[in-house]
């Protein structure tokens, strides 16, 4: 039990608040990429994981390895000052290996969309720029509110497709999900017991989704991809009124995009509901 305690308890102090930012930081997801760029911080990082593509200039940056499996070796060459991680895509064996070599690291635990303003502000305690996190979160929750505010005059029955082939799509728990929420429509894969379940077609058939959209993953032609898929939900209110509409990745990082994310979904169920 002692042992269980002082684990839970090094989660939260392995990082006290710097008064400086560290010169040296290696990022292990791309949301933590991406938060620590709108934190101005884009100059000390010095290591991101190959999945770290936004802004640009990161990918310009030494790759540490995936976020599954992360190259402890790699990190340990770039001799950070602090290692970012997240609870969202991070191995924790990988956490307990950081600690082992007393590397110091801050642990990102936020995974849903209310809870990223205050983990933002956290983060940036953590790292020596309160100031700076404290003004953007202070306008991430601004915006998010207005969103909230937002009446929806006619609420949707929405299918949000990750993959078409095979069929996954995005279920409770998700940025997605919360969008969809937050926007005042209905997920049709809300009450699946996974995050990102697999979905057969008879499934989405019956549950007759009044809108499809489909997220941008990678470089891939969603549109190409979809066709076959597309095809055998012709018999869909969606399909067959043109109520199928093709996203960015917004709303697959849980970092400073997902208010274009929530924006964009905004925009196309609002011509949805026309």
């Amino acid at each position: 039990m002692l042992r269980v305690f002082l684990m839970v308890l090094m989660l939260f102090i392995s990082v006290p608040a710097m008064a400086d930012p560290p010169k040296r930081i290696v990022s292990l997801a791309p949301q933590i990429t991406e938060i620590l760029y709108a934190l101005d911080l884009g100059d000390n990082i010095v290591g991101v994981t190959t999945f770290c593509d936004y802004p640009p200039e990161a990918r310009e940056k030494p790759k540490i390895g995936g976020m599954s499996n992360p190259s402890l070796e790699a990190v340990v060459s770039l001799e950070p000052d602090i290692v970012v991680m997240t609870t969202d895509g991070n191995p924790k064996e990988f956490q307990a290996r950081l600690e082992t070599l007393q590397i110091k690291h801050y642990v990102f635990t936020a995974r849903r969309i209310s809870e990223l303003p205050d983990a933002i502000r956290d983060v940036g305690a953590a790292l020596g720029v309160k100031e700076r996190a404290d003004e953007f979160a202070g306008e991430l929750q601004r915006t998010l509110n207005g969103f909230r505010d937002k009446k929806t005059v006619a609420p949707l029955r929405v299918l949000f497709i990750v993959w078409p082939e095979p069929l996954v799509v995005a279920g409770p728990g998700t940025a997605v999900d919360d969008a969809i929420e937050l926007l005042g429509h209905e997920n049709i894969a809300a009450g699946a017991r996974l995050n990102y379940p697999k979905y057969s077609l008879e499934e989405v058939l019956r549950q007759a989704p009044d809108a499809i959209l489909i997220g941008g993953m990678g470089q891939e032609d969603m549109k190409k991809v979809s066709v076959g898929l597309l095809d055998r939900l012709k018999n869909t209110s969606a399909v067959r009124e043109g109520r199928v509409y093709y996203m960015g990745d917004g709303l697959f990082r849980l970092g400073p995009r997902v208010v274009d994310g929530i924006e964009e979904m905004a925009d196309v169920l609002d011509e949805a509901c026309k």
